[in-house]
């Protein structure tokens, strides 16, 4: 027996590590638990592991395995997200009605998807000593995706917990209280050419394509995130009713509904005790711990008040890269150390999702993974403590409309 080539050998037990991993997320999810929808933003639990799957079934089975059939005609449309090239997709907001399949159904599926997968790998690399390149590409971006819905699972039950009146907790383990946080100090960065995008030797997706140049003025970042109790004196100050501070559509979704918002997401108070519900279940707000489930609108109007204001992506992303190469025994004494930036909230910028010059989505239904999109939404950096280790990199470019706040993000300030 031949031994299988070094690309498929490490890319097999990636395979069924990812897949695992997103098993291991809802380990203590009920059946209940794993099928409503909180709201048309947010996906139920079974769908997400449904449509992961479907995604391997689609692009990675269909395109490439012989004598291809279908585990079941129905999921073709049940669980395509928005892939118009792909066909008809059931309604975003009536994902949560979807109580057939059954989440044991859905589990059979991932089993037989997953053993199909393997067996492909193995056939192709029976084929030859060359690995094929295509299956192996499409099987990384199948990857790369389920990682982003692990990202996911993970808010997309927070956000449903948060509605339940007896506030449930997904981890059981208590939140351990964060140290107090450093002082805030700014990083200068000199201006000049910057290279901005992923150099494609590695994985990215293709809206960090082509790299190429951007000109910097000269700028500075702060070293942390905003914290909870500074973020709470903008709150007790009166920043959510001074309209000066708000960009127009800011303010206007500031105002919606019978009561306007005025403070973030998953705060509330009881008596004089500012509480926050996260993952761990509701406890007292932490104001060493980094601010987390900002909208944009937010983001800026706290930079405003403060006098300073949100970095760009092109900043972030040559700052990331300057600290990034920096071991920490290498670091200068009188320079602040970048922290935050890839393990705790996504950062907003003040760029929009837009295209790289040059830019140009591949062919095909694979080609609506990004560039659609590129309208109406803000550029964040980083990555999260939702975020799975290695998914995030420097020039890696995620994307939410402004007044998005369920997700992970945060704010680090420029100026």
């Amino acid at each position: 027996m031949t031994a299988m080539n070094p690309v498929t050998a490490s890319l097999l037990p990636r395979y069924e590590m990812v897949r695992a991993a997103t098993m291991s997320l809802v380990e203590t999810l009920s059946d209940e638990d794993c099928t409503p929808q909180s709201m048309m933003e947010a996906s139920p639990v079974k769908w997400h592991l449904a449509h992961t799957t479907w995604f391997f079934e689609t692009f990675v089975l269909e395109a490439l395995e012989p004598n291809f059939k279908p585990f079941d005609p129905n999921f073709r449309v049940l669980f395509n997200s928005y892939y118009n090239q792909v066909g008809h997709q059931h309604a975003r907001h009536q994902r949560g009605l979807l109580t057939r399949p059954s989440l044991s159904e859905v589990e059979d599926y991932r089993q037989n998807v997953d053993g199909r997968i393997s067996a492909l790998l193995l056939i192709a690399d029976s084929a030859g000593a060359e690995p094929d390149r295509e299956l192996h590409r499409r099987i990384e971006l199948g990857l790369q995706h389920e990682q982003q819905h692990q990202e996911l699972i993970l808010t997309d039950v927070q956000h449903l917990f948060s509605l339940n009146p007896v506030k449930p907790a997904f981890y059981s383990t208590p939140r351990i209280p964060h140290q107090p946080a450093q002082p805030l100090e700014w990083r200068k960065f000199e201006e000049g050419i910057a290279h901005i995008g992923a150099d494609a030797e590695d994985f990215c997706f293709d809206n960090e394509l082509p790299r190429h140049r951007h000109f910097l003025e000269s700028y500075s970042l702060a070293n942390r995130l905003v914290t909870n109790g500074e973020y709470l004196r903008f709150v007790e100050s009166g920043g959510y009713r001074e309209a000066a501070l708000w960009l127009s559509d800011g303010w206007a979704w500031l105002n919606q509904g019978a009561e306007p918002r005025a403070h973030p997401l998953y705060w509330s108070k009881q008596g004089d005790q500012w509480l926050e519900f996260g993952l761990h279940g509701v406890s007292p707000l932490d104001e060493h711990a980094p601010a987390l489930h900002l909208s944009y609108y937010e983001a800026d109007a706290y930079a405003r008040w403060v006098g300073a204001r949100l970095p760009t992506e092109f900043e972030w992303e040559h700052a990331a890269r300057s600290q990034s190469g920096w071991a920490p025994a290498e670091q200068p004494p009188d320079i602040p150390r970048l922290i935050q930036l890839f393990d705790t909230g996504w950062q907003w910028t003040s760029s929009a999702y837009a295209p790289y010059p040059g830019y140009h989505p591949e062919e095909g239904a694979l080609g609506e993974y990004n560039g659609k999109f590129m309208v109406n939404q803000y550029v964040l950096r980083g990555g999260s403590l939702a975020t799975p280790l290695g998914h995030s990199r420097p020039s890696y470019r995620n994307f939410f409309p402004a007044g998005t706040r369920w997700q992970f993000s945060s704010i680090r300030l420029a100026r």
